[in-house]
């Protein structure tokens, strides 16, 4: 043979050998990925054509204690995007361009949303028939609808402050909303949706579908009834008064529960983007107040229980008293002269009320501020809850006990003030107050339930008892006949409050008319608060402005509640005709 053959036959054998090896690479690499690597490579190609849209549960509802629903979750469609599948698309600004149309949305917003880095963003809720019509006929590349869950409050205004609102995405803002946010939400659901090379949305291709948990429904305190009455007359008070605002506070004072909670003006949370964030706040809870005559009652409850004075004790008011070189006028010319306690609680006399307080001192006066709870949270499940002002005890100045001891100085909110007066009438115990009386599952069931607690115990059952008998006479005698219920036996108390100045000192035409009071005397079922913030005209009294809405609100729910009447027009024969009290204090120097 050759040398030229043996040569060629070399080369023909390396050759043969070296795609042998190559085929063997390959076979061996084909191996590696259909066989080792194969499922790895399958659930990649899946990923690219199915993704996972988060499904929300239904959001728990919002009952009042008799089971009328005041928030519920309703199904809406919603437009959703995946921006990777959007991506897959010649003409994404095209895709933009026809979402704007559809949706009433600005382009140049749709776009950013569906360039979006997340695998997937919402564009539109609560859509109409002929959106989700007309983007079903686009198909879209990466475009859907589904389903999603949105709030709904079939009461528009009512209680709205409580109930605060929900959010775009379904999630709480303000109110209960977002107080039992954990318990309402739920736990979200998801489903595999699969899409084509080109990122349309194959139809009828779930893959799989993870039922959402639906969120637990909360059940209020609050009576639907009571609520509408007191809201009534609040949108009277405002129609007629002009204030600036103006609240109502129900309390059942045994148990600590809130009946009504309602202030003006108000929101619709159907809509709450509209309304600037200072109507939506509950100021029942978050603002504070210089309370004036109302908070005598507390410094009466102080000087009863330390033994200070007695029905039996008579006070004379010469028109002012001096403290500390400092002369604190009463609101009559000329005083009231000798007066027996009980005259001294139905006239307001702001040099007797001051007796009192100085007689107490600064510590004493102060141990029962704290035990009603002033100066301090009193946990109520509601979002902004502020404390009040309450003068640290070691800055407090002898003219400073006299101004506070008749409701000026320190100040106080709502919330506090039913929850003391409270406390006063209903055997000494400070309750905390609540406004949720249980949580239920979807089934109706309660999984969960909040009773009463009592926080401590401030005055006796005796001097619980005495005041009622004392505040009595100021509805029956005093200034707060306008607060007088036909049928039911009413203590309280109105105040006619100077608001500070923004100088300094107090104005001379700025108030706060209010009324505290309580029903029946003998068996309180209801306490009630109003609070008229800067009435306009006059008279702007609290007598006269808060007092008729004390009577109108109380009087319709004792009447609703089934509260037997015992107390009528003849037994109240000897009642007096109302006395009116300007201001809560007034002082200039010597």
């Amino acid at each position: 043979m050759s040398t030229y053959s043996v040569e060629v036959r070399k080369k023909i054998t390396f050759i043969f050998f070296a795609l042998f090896f190559i085929f063997f690479l390959l076979v061996l690499r084909l191996a590696y990925l259909q066989i080792i690597k194969g499922t790895w490579y399958q659930q990649k190609a899946l990923e690219n054509r199915i993704r996972e849209i988060v499904v929300e549960p239904k959001r728990g509802d919002i009952y009042d204690r008799n089971g009328n629903e005041l928030a519920v979750s309703i199904n809406a469609d919603a437009c959703y995007a995946v921006p990777a599948e959007v991506k897959k698309s010649e003409d994404v600004e095209g895709v933009a361009q026809e979402l704007a149309e559809i949706l009433d949305m600005d382009q140049e917003k749709v776009y950013k949303l569906i360039t979006q880095e997340q695998h997937s963003v919402w564009l539109k809720f609560k859509l109409t028939e002929e959106e989700v019509k007309k983007l079903r006929e686009k198909n879209l590349p990466g475009i859907g609808t589904i389903p999603k869950p949105q709030r709904f409050y079939p009461k528009g205004n009512l209680a709205s402050h409580v109930l605060g609102f929900a959010g775009d995405y379904n999630q709480g803002l303000e109110g209960i909303e977002v107080a039992y946010e954990e318990e309402l939400a739920g736990i979200n659901g998801y489903l595999l949706v699969e899409y084509d090379a080109a990122g349309h949305e194959i139809p009828e291709s779930t893959k799989k579908y993870i039922e959402p948990e639906q969120g637990l429904s909360v059940v209020l305190t609050i009576d639907q009834t009571i609520q509408y009455i007191a809201e009534r007359e609040l949108d009277k008070i405002m129609l007629k008064h002009s204030p600036k605002s103006a609240t109502i506070i129900v309390m059942d004072p045994k148990t600590g529960e809130i009946l009504a909670m309602a202030s003006k003006p108000d929101f619709n949370p159907n809509e709450f983007h509209k309304y600037a964030a200072d109507v939506r706040r509950n100021s029942a809870v978050s603002d504070s107040y210089e309370p004036g005559s109302t908070f005598k009652v507390v410094t009466l409850a102080a000087a009863l229980e330390e033994g200070l004075t007695n029905k039996e004790e008579r006070f004379y008011d010469p028109g002012f008293i001096e403290v500390n070189g400092q002369r604190i006028r009463c609101w009559v010319h000329g005083g009231h002269g000798s007066q027996s306690l009980s005259e001294v609680v139905q006239n307001s006399c702001n040099p007797g009320f001051i007796t009192l307080g100085m007689r107490l001192g600064t510590e004493r006066l102060y141990k029962y501020i704290r035990g009603f709870g002033f100066g301090s949270t009193l946990g109520i499940e509601l979002p902004g809850e502020a404390t009040g002002i309450v003068v640290p005890e070691d800055q407090v100045k002898p003219v400073d006990l006299a101004t506070i001891s008749m409701g000026q100085t320190n100040s106080v909110t709502p919330l506090q003030m039913v929850t003391a007066l409270s406390a006063i009438v209903n055997g000494g115990k400070l309750m905390k107050p609540y406004i949720v009386k249980e949580l239920r599952n979807k089934d109706g069931e309660v999984v969960k339930s909040y009773q009463p607690q009592v926080i401590r115990q401030v005055i006796s059952e005796e001097t619980s008892k005495l005041e009622r008998e004392l505040l009595e006479n100021v509805v029956s005698h005093g200034s707060g006949r306008n607060a007088y219920i036909e049928g039911y036996s009413v203590g309280g108390k109105t105040g006619t409050a100077q608001k500070p100045a923004p100088g300094g000192g107090y104005s001379a035409s700025d108030y706060i008319a209010s009324f505290l009071g309580f029903a029946p005397v003998d068996d309180p079922r209801l306490v009630c608060l109003v609070v008229v913030d800067s009435p306009k005209g006059y008279p702007y009294y609290g007598g006269t402005v808060a007092a008729p809405a004390f009577r109108e609100v109380v009087g319709d729910s004792l009447r609703y509640l089934g509260v037997p009447v015992r107390y009528s027009e003849e037994d109240n024969k000897s009642a007096e005709e109302m006395v009116t009290v300007p201001m809560a204090v007034s002082y200039t120097h010597l």
